[in-house]
């Protein structure tokens, strides 16, 4: 390692070279290892650090990463901030699942991003005199949008609520954990896109979260199929792997 390469860190074991460009960022390492072994060719591990598995490989002819990022916002701002920092990482793509708020929103539906409101402390470390509202990259966000269209995806695009909390185990009680954020507009809840896109905006990088809506705040209804069933977000992820 020379003296301006800072890897591999605490947390990757990595390689400075072994990532892509871009990298799928599931919370779960075993969906990255599902991807890696049944979308992507030419795949070999790159990490497994904390059993937080790495790979990289190729999706029709492009390099691509996947990597897991573990559950909540610190777990995500560490792997994230050190793709982006120490790894030559340009764009992440959050592929994730959520509690959707609207009833409007079908199980299995996508919802992109646009933007992430939090109860968490993380942009606290900015030092900025307010509130931070990080958002996604609009090109990835684009994009995104025009495959699900052109494939008849079905999709919603708005704010999400990422909370430091799962909110069935909120102190609260779920219904007031995660409502008066649905009165606001968030169409679900996750836990990690709002640190994953404060690094990308710190750092000057490309982010874009897609989640599959797994779950009815509503009703408590769940999707079924196990990761079968998030065959569309994870092929609307690659296909943005060789945007820029």
């Amino acid at each position: 390692m020379n003296s301006t390469d800072k890897t591999p860190t605490p947390h990757n074991s990595a390689k400075s070279t072994d990532f892509s460009e871009t990298v799928l960022l599931p919370g779960d390492p075993m969906r990255a290892k599902y991807i890696a072994e049944n979308f992507l060719q030419n795949v070999r591990e790159v990490t497994k650090v904390r059993g937080m598995l790495g790979f990289t490989g190729q999706y029709n002819g492009t390099p691509v990463s996947v990597m897991g990022s573990g559950m909540g916002g610190p777990s995500a701002g560490i792997y994230s901030y050190e793709l982006f920092a120490f790894y030559g990482v340009k764009r992440i793509i959050r592929i994730g699942t959520a509690g959707g708020y609207k009833p409007e929103i079908p199980l299995g539906a996508l919802i992109f991003a646009m933007t992430a409101c939090t109860d968490s402390n993380y942009a606290y470390q900015y030092g900025l005199p307010g509130t931070f509202s990080p958002c996604a990259d609009f090109q990835l966000l684009k994009a995104a949008v025009e495959f699900a269209e052109s494939n008849a995806v079905p999709y919603a695009a708005g704010s999400i609520f990422s909370s430091d909390m799962f909110s069935e185990y909120n102190a609260l009680g779920a219904e007031k954990a995660w409502k008066p954020w649905a009165e606001m507009g968030c169409l679900a809840q996750d836990m990690e896109t709002y640190a994953l896109y404060c690094n990308a905006s710190y750092l000057k990088k490309k982010a874009l979260s897609i989640v599959t809506n797994v779950a009815d705040c509503n009703t408590g209804k769940c999707l079924s199929g196990g990761m079968e069933s998030l065959t569309p977000m994870i092929k609307t992820a690659l296909s943005l792997i060789s945007k820029n």
